[in-house]
């Protein structure tokens, strides 16, 4: 493999991370308070709000239901619209959030409503005001799925910035496709499968031990 190809494979890497790392941020800043409305404006939910709570899940829904793929072609115009462009890094950070964000509230809302509601009550009963729970009991109880939560959103990502490659976003999706596919050089496809390999694990292995972390608090 030549200088160039090697220099390329370390930008497509470096590109990959930055759409992940701030892809990742946006859901996470997003994904929280969405998951927390979804949990306390349900029925039986400390700030009822059951006509809300429909609409919110029903576009949450939607946008989980709709392949990535093609959420990042439907989106073309939002996205020149935030970005200013269609193709690069930045562009593709657009989708690869508005993708994330339903899926990672979600899987915490998940984690959130596995909260023992007897601790919502016990904190109700000795006059804890709700913005009191949702930060000191509902949050720090809900951490670990959270963050287990947070690295199974994270990989999916990984995949979905490879994908994003294909239509010209950047990073080790655009040189599979252009080098390794195109060009049939079997040599770059199999670096770049092995490089997403090592990503992913890499990620899994430090959410892993950060979730063990905080359940051995």
């Amino acid at each position: 493999m030549s200088p160039q190809m090697i220099e390329r494979l370390w930008q497509a890497f470096l590109d990959t991370a930055l759409m992940v790392g701030v892809s990742a941020g946006i859901a996470v800043l997003a994904g929280i308070p969405l998951a927390l409305f979804l949990v306390t404006s349900g029925p039986g939910g400390i700030f009822p709000a059951p006509t809300a709570n429909r609409v919110v899940g029903t576009v949450v829904n939607g946008f989980r239901a709709v392949p990535f793929i093609v959420l990042l072609v439907a989106l073309i115009p939002f996205t020149r619209l935030v970005a200013g462009t269609t193709i690069g890094v930045w562009a593709a950070i657009v989708p690869l959030s508005v993708s994330a964000t339903p899926f990672f509230a979600r899987i915490a809302e998940v984690s959130l409503r596995e909260v023992d509601a007897g601790l919502i009550e016990a904190a109700q009963s000795i006059g804890c005001r709700r913005r009191h729970i949702l930060a000191h009991v509902l949050l720090p109880e809900a951490l670990p799925g959270i963050v287990a939560g947070f690295t199974i959103t994270v990989v999916a990502m990984i995949g979905a910035s490879a994908m994003a490659g294909a239509v010209g976003a950047g990073g080790l999706g655009d040189v599979a496709i252009r080098y390794g596919y195109q060009r049939f050089d079997t040599t770059v496809m199999v670096v770049v499968i092995a490089i997403l390999i090592a990503l992913v694990c890499v990620v899994q292995f430090a959410g892993d031990t950060a979730v063990r972390r905080l359940r051995a608090r």
